[in-house]
């Protein structure tokens, strides 16, 4: 199968998910505990700059590398990914 297929047909399974159960089984079957939770922590490296902390504040909750931060900000800030779910988020919560 060619490589966009193939995540055009994971970007529908991730879009089939009802809760966030499903959402676990999923993760858990098709990525390893270490996979989920670099994830899990790259997503709240980037919660946590979203919400204004700055890099020294971030390494020393979460304890990642600065390097890990910089990449993360970066993504952030030029990319649409996290930016887009936060947001969504926010906007569920409020």
């Amino acid at each position: 199968m060619e490589e966009s297929i193939k995540r055009q047909v994971l970007a529908q399974a991730i879009l089939a998910l009802e809760t966030e159960e499903e959402c676990d089984m999923l993760l858990e079957d098709i990525c390893t505990i270490k996979e989920i939770e670099d994830m899990a922590h790259r997503f709240e490296i980037a919660f946590l700059l979203s919400q204004g902390k700055t890099f020294i504040d971030v390494e020393k909750i979460t304890g990642a590398s600065s390097a890990t931060i910089s990449r993360v900000n970066r993504c952030l800030k030029y990319g649409k990914g996290y930016r887009h779910i936060i947001e969504k988020m926010k906007n569920k919560n409020a």
